[in-house]
């Protein structure tokens, strides 16, 4: 799996303070995307364990809320894969720490209906998840009003409550862009 960045302090991709993982490689191609370059899988660089390690090391500060996958797609079934690893540590090592998500793909129908019932490793990798933004960006949908996401097709989704009850939840924020506790 490759990588475009890493970043130590995002406030931009979730609540509160995150480490932002970059992944490259998306089938998507959504119009207007802001981070074309990443969607080649090849871009950027390799993600090794030192990669693994410098993200466990910026998790480990009081002050960051968690980490955020985004890219490229980390849905991809090869990423899904090469992210396990690094999920399975950060849950492990920082069980209090949320794991945020973005994906082109719709939880209901293009992960609940086909990849989880087909995957071991998706059924897995959402296991870490707690909140999931879904839906390809699209353009002439564009809100820059939103919290936390492009489009105004995009859902915020709590995975955990959605997996357990069968049907979609949607993350709680207020008007600041806050969980509210629901």
């Amino acid at each position: 799996m490759h990588y475009a960045e890493i970043k130590n302090y995002d406030i931009a991709n979730g609540e509160g303070i995150r480490v932002s993982l970059f992944v490259s490689g998306c089938p998507h191609h959504c119009k207007g995307c802001f981070n074309e370059e990443a969607q080649a899988y090849d871009y950027g660089k390799l993600f090794t364990e030192k990669e693994e390690q410098e993200i466990l090391d910026y998790l480990d500060n009081d002050f960051i809320n968690g980490l955020t996958l985004l890219g490229g797609e980390p849905m991809w079934p090869n990423n899904q894969k090469g992210l396990l690893s690094l999920l399975r540590k950060v849950k492990d090592k920082y069980p209090n720490k949320s794991i945020w998500c973005y994906t082109g793909y719709t939880f209901d129908k293009e992960i609940m209906d086909k990849m989880y019932k087909e995957n071991d490793f998706t059924r897995e990798f959402l296991s870490y998840i707690d909140v999931l933004i879904d839906g390809r960006f699209v353009e002439s949908l564009l809100n820059r009003t939103l919290y936390f996401r492009g489009s105004s097709n995009q859902r915020i989704i709590d995975v955990k409550k959605s997996i357990r009850r069968k049907k979609i939840v949607e993350y709680k924020m207020d008007r600041e862009g806050e969980k509210v506790n629901a």
